[in-house]
C-alpha cells in the first residue's frame, strides 16, 4: 500500500482547527488527486511497428495506438485460412454428394464393364463344348474362363462404386467432414483474433499520460505500452477521525476546493475504509483515540479538467457534535 504523508500533515492541523472553531469555519480533510489510470499492452509478446500517439494527446475510445507484429503471424494466418477453405469445401462436397458428371462417368464405366463381361461369358459359352470335344486345349479353356472371371469382377466393382457415388457418403464420413471444417474455422479464426489483439486500441476517452514503448522495441506479454488517463474522472482518499466517521457513507455528496480557490467542486464517497490507520500502539487516552483515521475515496466528475493530477484538494466534511 502506498501511504501519502501529505494529506495526514495537513490533516491533522485541520482536526484540531475544526475542534477548536467549529462554529467559523467547516471541518476539512485534505487529500491529493489522482486520475483513473489504463494501461494497454499486447497479449503476447511482440515487436513494436509503429506508435501513433505521444504523450499529452487527447484520444477517443477505439483509436488506435500501437501497431505490434510477430515473425510467423501472416504465415500462419494464411496457411490457417487456406485449410479452412480446404476443410470446407471437403465438407460441402460430401454433404451435396456426387455431381452429376461423376454419375455419367461411373454409369459409363458400368456399362463397358458389363458388356466386356457379357462378352468373356459368351466366349466361355462357346468354347466349353468344343473343349468337351477335344476342339480346344485346355489351357485355352482355362484362359477364357479367367478373363470371364476377371471381366466380372471387374463388373461387380463398377456397379458398387456406381451404388456409393448414387447414395452419397456415410453419415459418419459426413459428420467428420464437417467437424474438420469447424476445427480448421476455429484456428483461421483464432489467428484473426491473434493478429487483431496485436493493434492496441484506446480502450477508453483519455489523454495519453505514459508513452512506454518505442518502434522496434519488444514487449512482453501484458507490458504495458501506452498509458490512458482519464482527466475527467479525477479522485482523492482523505483521511477521518472516528468521530467523522459515522457521518459518512457510501454515495454521499461532498463538496471540494482547490487552494487559493472559492470555487466548490461536488464529489461523491465511493468507498470508507474497514479499518483505521496509523493507528496507535495502544489507544487508552481520548489523545490517541482521537487519532484513529480512516481512509475514505472521493471521486470528482470534472467537466473543466481543472483538478489535476498531484494537486491538494480540501474537502469539506460534515459537522459533527464530538
Amino acid at each position: 500500500m502506498i501511504v501519502r504523508t501529505f494529506p495526514l500533515v495537513a490533516l491533522g492541523p485541520l482536526l484540531i482547527l475544526g475542534g477548536c472553531s467549529r462554529s467559523s469555519a467547516p471541518e476539512t480533510a485534505v487529500g491529493t488527486l489522482e486520475m483513473v489510470e489504463v494501461d494497454v499492452g499486447p497479449l503476447q509478446p511482440a515487436r513494436a511497428l509503429r506508435v501513433l500517439v505521444q504523450e499529452g494527446d487527447v484520444v477517443k475510445a477505439g483509436d488506435t495506438l500501437v501497431l505490434f507484429t510477430t515473425p510467423t503471424l501472416a504465415s500462419s494466418t494464411a496457411q490457417a485460412e487456406a485449410r479452412a477453405v480446404a476443410a470446407q469445401e471437403a465438407s460441402r462436397e460430401l454433404a451435396s454428394g456426387a455431381r452429376p458428371a461423376e454419375i455419367s462417368r461411373a454409369q459409363a464405366e458400368l456399362r463397358a464393364a458389363e458388356a466386356d463381361a457379357d462378352r468373356a461369358a459368351a466366349d466361355l459359352a462357346r468354347l466349353e463344348p468344343l473343349a468337351a470335344k477335344g476342339d480346344v486345349s485346355r489351357a485355352s479353356l482355362d484362359g477364357v474362363r479367367a478373363a470371364s472371371r476377371v471381366a466380372a469382377g471387374r463388373r461387380d466393382a463398377a456397379r458398387e462404386a456406381l451404388r456409393l457415388i448414387q447414395d452419397g457418403a456415410r453419415t459418419e464420413r459426413r459428420k467428420a467432414a464437417a467437424a474438420e471444417a469447424r476445427g480448421a474455422q476455429a484456428a483461421a479464426d483464432g489467428w484473426r483474433a491473434t493478429a487483431n489483439d496485436l493493434v492496441l486500441i484506446a480502450p477508453v476517452a483519455g489523454v495519453v499520460s505514459s508513452r512506454n514503448v518505442e518502434p522496434g522495441e519488444v514487449l512482453a506479454a501484458g507490458q504495458s505500452a501506452i498509458t490512458v488517463a482519464q482527466p475527467s474522472r479525477p479522485w482523492a482518499r482523505i483521511y477521518v477521525s472516528q468521530f467523522v466517521l459515522p457521518t459518512l457513507h457510501p454515495g454521499d455528496s461532498l463538496s471540494a476546493r482547490l487552494d487559493g480557490d472559492t470555487t466548490l467542486f461536488r464529489g461523491r464517497i465511493s468507498a470508507i475504509a474497514t479499518r483505521a490507520e496509523f493507528t496507535p500502539r495502544v489507544a487508552l487516552t481520548d489523545q490517541e483515540r482521537a487519532d484513529l483515521l480512516f481512509g475514505v475515496k472521493v471521486e470528482f466528475a470534472d467537466s473543466t479538467q481543472r483538478l489535476r493530477a498531484g494537486m491538494p484538494i480540501s474537502v469539506l466534511l460534515p459537522r459533527t457534535s464530538k
